[in-house]
């Protein structure tokens, strides 16, 4: 029996919640295992996937009803994350998923014809949304960001570039961080607006990866591209805190992610180990090999054991449940480790299943190789390993 059949920590699931886990593995298993291999060598999936993903309700978890989404705590996006990680494709889960950093913004501080006329699109899957805010300069620093949105009128003209954006070349919705006071230094003067994907004056270069090689990754240029003012998203300069609050939600699922990655490799190795015969028995009675997938085991539980407990903290402090018990900054600087915990995991893991495999782990086709070179992603966006320490230790007090 696979390690990842026996669902983890079963407290925090209730029937509904299993009922959706069913769902998800029923999908992945039918249209999405059978052609990762392929798209990844394509670069590229259907973009019909996307319709798919809303007939099953993933498009809309956490969503209104009346926006056509399906209300949903945080657990039922752990299930799609380690449900989706068991293809073994972080390529086509970030692009298929880009929604959920892409829409949270829009959602939490849109106007309510903003809500309307972008959110319900994405959900059905007849749209795609993106997130850009890193830029070729500042990297994980969104207070340095220098792509500025001057008002003119009843536009914004927007000049900079942005890198990385995942869905870049597909997205028609573009929620983007732009700096609509010029003469302001760091986190003021930035705002959150939503550009369209055929506004005049954006240009979008794909980007060739180590990995998620399904994903498409562009480089956005923007030359006196003009935007409409009712796509301004919240308050003009006061956009800085609503792409911090974006993160921590990113950050979390990023470690659920990572923490599937992980048990995925160990499966993987484990069923090699079992089936290889090396001089006369298979590679699982050797001690060393043993050693090794307890070794994995053990790093995932740990992730683990972080990932879902501060999903509860999450899920409680967002109901007003948490009496306090988790300060926002001390919340903050929890996401911040669980996805180091979690991403360093899957590095291990990764490693030590294609290590393994031996030469099987170094051939194209395996999950382990993909996921192998995937890590280093996981580990860099949503804020880089060396980020997230130091916004946990500042958020601390250390």
């Amino acid at each position: 029996m696979s390690l990842l059949d026996a669902p983890p920590a079963p407290h925090y699931f209730s029937p509904e919640h299993e009922q959706f886990r069913r769902t998800m593995r029923d999908w992945v298993a039918r249209e999405i295992s059978p052609h990762v291999n392929h798209w990844d060598e394509a670069e590229t999936f259907p973009r019909a996937l996307y319709r798919q993903a809303a007939e099953i309700g993933l498009l809309g978890l956490g969503y209104p009803e009346e926006l056509g989404g399906t209300p949903a705590d945080v657990f039922y996006f752990l299930i799609a994350s380690e449900e989706l990680a068991r293809a073994g494709s972080g390529g086509l889960q970030a692009s298929l998923l880009s929604h959920s950093i892409g829409l949270p913004p829009v959602l939490a501080h849109g106007s309510e014809a903003l809500k309307r006329r972008v959110i319900p699109p994405v959900l059905a899957g007849a749209k795609i949304a993106a997130l850009a805010v890193t830029e070729p300069s500042g990297g994980s620093d969104v207070a340095a960001l220098k792509t500025t949105a001057i008002r003119d009128g009843d536009h914004y003209v927007v000049d900079g570039e942005k890198v990385f954006i995942t869905s870049g070349m597909r997205a028609d919705f573009i929620t983007c961080a732009v700096r609509t006071d010029p003469a302001s230094k760091g986190p003021n003067g930035i705002s959150a607006l939503l550009v369209e994907g055929d506004a005049p004056g954006l240009t979008r270069t794909p980007l060739k990866k180590m990995g998620w090689w399904a994903s498409d990754t562009a480089h956005l240029r923007f030359e006196r591209c003009r935007v409409p003012v009712e796509n301004l998203i919240g308050e003009e300069h006061r956009g800085f805190k609503t792409f911090m609050t974006n993160f921590n939600a990113e950050r979390l699922g990023m470690a659920a992610l990572a923490l599937g990655y992980a048990e995925v490799c160990l499966d993987e190795a484990l069923d090699w180990a079992r089936q290889r015969m090396t001089f006369g028995a298979p590679l699982s009675e050797r001690q060393v090999i043993r050693h090794k997938l307890v070794d994995m085991l053990r790093q995932i539980d740990a992730a683990r054991c972080m990932v879902y407990e501060l999903a509860w903290r999450t899920e409680r402090s967002d109901h007003g449940l948490e009496h306090g018990r988790d300060d926002p900054a001390r919340l903050v600087a929890r996401i911040a480790l669980a996805k180091v915990q979690a991403t360093q995991a899957m590095q291990f893991c990764a490693d030590a299943a294609v290590q393994i495999l031996g030469g099987m782990g170094f051939m194209r086709g395996t999950k382990s190789e993909r996921i192998y070179r995937e890590v280093k992603v996981m580990m860099i966006g949503g804020g880089s390993e060396e980020i997230m320490k130091d916004l946990a230790a500042r958020q601390l007090g250390i």
